[in-house]
């Protein structure tokens, strides 16, 4: 093998062609996080609003006083 001064490797293209690919892999693993975030967000909002706002009155003091 001769090394010539400012000639490239010849695995370069292999070594920027795994960086694309890892660039990929990562974006597709971040888009993934956030859209399941997103949609674990909503779940959780959505049973929040069926249970009710934990500052609503849950009735107790109103079945007290129908109870005296």
């Amino acid at each position: 093998m001769v090394l010539v001064i400012g000639a490239k490797p010849e695995n370069v293209p292999q070594e920027e062609e795994l960086q694309i690919t890892s660039k990929q892999i990562v974006e597709k693993a971040v888009l993934q996080a956030v859209h399941q975030y997103t949609q674990e967000k909503k779940q959780t909002e959505k049973t929040k609003a069926k249970k009710g706002s934990p500052l609503k009155p849950s009735g107790y003091a109103e079945q007290q006083e129908k109870k005296n």
